[in-house]
């Protein structure tokens, strides 16, 4: 969860755009209603044990001046009785045992102070402070799902670069359950992450071990996609799960990648062949295998140089590494990660074509998603490709490399609170 909260902090500019144009959407053409009963929002759990709450909790709650602390353990959960001789602390006991939090709660005046300060409390308080801010607690605004509302809403999809095919599947599959109903920005923020959970779950795969020993891993993507920090990341976790793992710098040319993959290595404890500036990356390959089968390696994984999809020499290049890593074993390699930049955009997609006709990718890392509002991107891969998404990264340290999961993430794309 902690990476995730991490995520949809990052993933700010991307949720923003998406809120922003949501609320637009129910605003131009909705109505707002008033009901006796509204509908209880999802709320987070409080403790009633007096321990601290979680940072989205006690930045939603303006307490106001301090009050002496009141002992609520006794009451599980139950109204509070005014039956105590301290009348002054006991004022306030009975509105504290009934707050219940919203998922997506009302914005922090500027004037007050959260009861406890979050880690980037400006950003937090501006993501999840939109709704609910500007209506009474039993007024919602609603608009009715019509062909305009699917229209504009499948353009904010484009926008928030899901893909056109991605956007039409989406709306129609909101049109089928949804067309003539009435529903609120969350009532939508709701449907539409479940939509995207949708389609991300099936690829959310980690990537497989296999009993073959090495198990070679080529790492593969354009330049400066970050392949390098992946293969670091990835080694280090895997060393850190009891795995035996050898890495090799299969990119010959570039001296700073070499580099950085010995820091890398160092910091794991594990092993980095190079070979002299310039040296043929397919007979690097060929002897890491020996090397890697020799020293009994569990995992053996291969970096290679950066190169753009349109250049047709250095793709040869590396569908021949290919071709001398299976002369070595004809299984191999057992994984093809593309690593893909997210601030490319629409651009990842025709990445994705290209490489899969020369190397034969298995699955993909997606980086560099705290730099972007293009995390939609990540949708429209899925809905085409189908390929496996074993990680994705927002940083540049060792925590910031993940499993993908589809639900986390829908929730920070949409901007849904955790």
């Amino acid at each position: 969860m902690a990476f995730f909260s991490k995520l949809k902090d990052r993933l700010f500019k991307s949720s923003s755009k998406l809120e922003e144009g949501l609320e637009a959407i129910v605003e131009d053409g909705g109505e707002e209603e008033v009901v006796a009963d509204a509908p209880q929002p999802d709320v987070v759990p409080v403790e009633r044990d007096g321990a601290a709450q979680e940072g989205v909790v006690d930045d939603a709650i303006d307490d106001g001046p301090a009050q002496p602390p009141v002992d609520i353990s006794a009451h599980d959960g139950a109204p509070v009785e005014d039956n105590t001789p301290a009348p002054a602390p006991v004022k306030s006991a009975p509105q504290a045992e009934e707050i219940t939090t919203p998922a997506i709660p009302p914005a922090i005046p500027e004037s007050a102070s959260p009861a406890k300060p979050t880690e980037k409390p400006g950003l937090i308080g501006r993501m999840l402070g939109r709704s609910g801010a500007t209506s009474a607690p039993s007024a919602v605004t609603r608009r009715l799902v019509d062909d305009d509302m699917l229209e504009n809403l499948e353009d904010l999809m484009i926008t928030s670069d899901m893909g056109v095919d991605t956007a039409m599947r989406v709306t129609a599959n909101i049109s089928a359950a949804h067309f003539g109903k009435k529903l609120s920005v969350d009532e939508i923020k709701t449907v539409l992450a479940g939509e995207v959970t949708r389609i991300m779950d099936p690829v959310a795969v980690p990537m497989p071990i296999y009993p073959k020993r090495p198990q070679v891993v080529l790492v593969v993507g354009v330049n400066g996609a970050g392949k390098t920090t992946t293969i670091g990341k990835l080694a280090s976790q895997f060393t850190a799960a009891g795995k035996k793992v050898v890495i090799a710098a299969g990119d010959t040319f570039r001296a700073a990648a070499v580099e950085q993959l010995q820091v890398w290595g160092d910091r794991a404890g594990v092993p980095v062949l190079t070979a002299p500036e310039g040296s043929d990356p397919a007979s690097l390959a060929y002897d890491a295998m020996t090397k890697a089968e020799e020293d009994g390696a569990d995992l053996l994984m291969i970096d290679t140089a950066g190169r753009l999809q349109n250049r047709s020499d250095l793709m040869e290049e590396l569908a021949k590494i290919v071709r001398v890593i299976k002369k070595k074993d004809d299984t191999a390699p057992h994984n093809t990660l593309l690593v893909l930049d997210a601030t490319t955009g629409q651009n990842a997609l025709s990445q994705v074509g290209t490489f899969r006709q020369l190397a034969d990718v298995s699955g993909l890392v997606m980086t560099k998603l705290d730099g972007t509002a293009k995390g939609g991107v990540l949708v429209a891969l899925a809905d085409k490709f189908a390929l496996p998404i074993h990680a994705i990264g927002v940083g540049e340290q060792i925590d910031d490399l993940a499993p993908f999961d589809p639900e986390e993430f829908a929730n920070a794309l949409i901007g849904i609170a955790p």
